[in-house]
């Protein structure tokens, strides 16, 4: 989603050296980026960021003893970000300290129904059409503050982890000035019919806890040749604020594994990760919430698009409980020193495949199939809210495509990909300017 420029000017201007040798930093690296890139889920972007790395005498390299990273953008799709994230292994001996505070305020957020396969995806709708419909938009302001540390088990691989996050969720209607007063979207369909319930249409706030386990032999965090890592912990939230019986209790497993094909140039990763439904009554504007314990992205979402199954449109499977996988080779094309820096270029041909495998609101989702409410008109066909109900067995979704990283002292790592996904219903293609690998 940014850093074009910057990487265009690495690739172009510099004379790269597949031999050159890497030297540990030490000190203070600060590097403010102006924030331009485009997203096919939220359109271009600028703004400005700026990531601090403090790498001290340089014994820890490539890990750093502190980071920290700022960033004040909007996209033109109408999405504004402003985060701050801090994150250390050393600031506190013994323990791993990571804290954010994010809003991310979207008039135009994306939002396709639940269920994956039984909730019909129309491309033609998939924009603001040209009588200002804009059916599969609606509005999320979120406001989020996150805290987590860790720590080691005895001189083992093993850790625990523990944090709480803050939500406060704003979500209504979408808002923009190409849109017709009076249409309706998939969002007023469902809360129409129950699906979303009156409680939960506005949003909410909840405190919500997580615990667990970490076992980590990677050789390096942020561009692992080497290693493995698991993450297993339970996160919930008591429902003490908003008090609209959204009290649950939700289970999260990541499995990561790194095996190197060519000794520091071409290294074979995969992930595979769940994320479901324990106990209770999640409400639905958090479905599309991944959490994690360590920080890849500044807002991690879906399944779909950028952080989960690249190439299909963003949060476009929802449901209770979800498992997804990701397979990718990581050849290392270029190493080089510029402006005292130390720099590599990647490539990383993926696939990746997810499913829903616990349905929300299953139940009341069947009311959809009796509504003919006409919802919009493109290209002279009618489209009631029954079009929008399926009730089509869900399948695993797939997508393949290929990345270019530039990477910066193992750490920093601006990313070009493209995906594509195998099935129309899931969307077509998924370009996306972010940063770092997505596992």
């Amino acid at each position: 989603m940014k850093r074009m420029l910057l990487a265009a000017a690495l690739i172009i201007g510099c004379s790269l050296s597949s031999q050159a040798q890497e030297v540990a930093k030490t000190g203070l690296n600060f590097g403010p980026l102006p924030a331009i890139g485009y997203s096919s889920d939220l359109g271009w972007h600028y703004g400005a960021l700026s990531d601090i790395y403090w790498y001290g005498d340089g014994s820890t390299y490539p890990d750093y003893r502190w980071k920290a990273n700022v960033e004040v953008s909007r996209y033109s799709k109408g999405n504004t970000v402003l985060h701050s994230f801090f994150d250390s292994k050393y600031v506190i001996p013994g323990l791993r300290v990571s804290a954010a505070v994010s809003y991310f305020g979207n008039n135009t957020y994306s939002f396709y129904g639940f269920n994956g396969a039984s909730s019909r995806y129309v491309p033609e709708l998939d924009a603001i059409t040209g009588d200002g419909l804009g059916f599969f938009l609606m509005k999320r302001d979120i406001f989020r503050i996150m805290t987590c540390l860790q720590g080691n088990i005895g001189d083992s691989h093993w850790g625990w982890a523990g944090g709480v996050t803050y939500w406060n969720l704003v979500t209504g209607h979408a808002r923009n000035k190409g849109l017709r007063d009076g249409t309706s979207s998939l969002y007023d369909v469902y809360v129409r019919n129950g699906i979303i319930p009156e409680a939960e249409k506005d949003g909410g706030q909840h405190l919500e806890f997580k615990a667990g386990v970490v076992y980590d032999t990677r050789d390096h965090e942020n561009n692992p040749t080497r290693g493995a890592n698991l993450e297993l912990y339970a996160f919930g939230s008591p429902d003490i604020i908003s008090k609209h019986d959204n009290s649950y209790i939700k289970l999260a497993a990541h499995w990561k594994q790194f095996f190197p094909v060519v000794q520091d140039r071409l290294t074979f990763g995969y992930h595979l990760a769940y994320q479901g439904l324990v106990a209770g009554n999640a409400p639905y504007y958090l479905l599309q919430s991944i959490q994690s314990l360590n920080m890849k992205q500044i807002n991690t979402e879906g399944l779909g698009s950028t952080c989960t199954v690249r190439g299909t449109t963003s949060n476009r499977l929802m449901g209770n409980s979800y498992a997804w996988a990701n397979f990718e080779l990581r050849w290392s094309f270029a190493r080089f020193r510029w402006i005292n820096q130390n720099w590599v270029l990647a490539t990383n041909p993926f696939f990746d495949l997810g499913r829903v495998v616990s349905p929300y609101r299953a139940e009341q989702m069947k009311s959809l199939a009796l509504d003919k409410t006409v919802v919009g008109t493109v290209d002279g066909k009618e489209y009631t809210a029954a079009d929008f109900y399926t009730n089509n067995a869900e399948k695993l979704h797939m997508s393949s495509g290929i990345g270019l990283h530039v990477i910066m002292n193992q750490n920093f790592n601006i990313n070009f990909e493209f995906g594509k996904c195998f099935d129309a219903n899931d969307g077509n293609i998924g370009i996306n300017i972010g940063l770092n690998y997505i596992f």
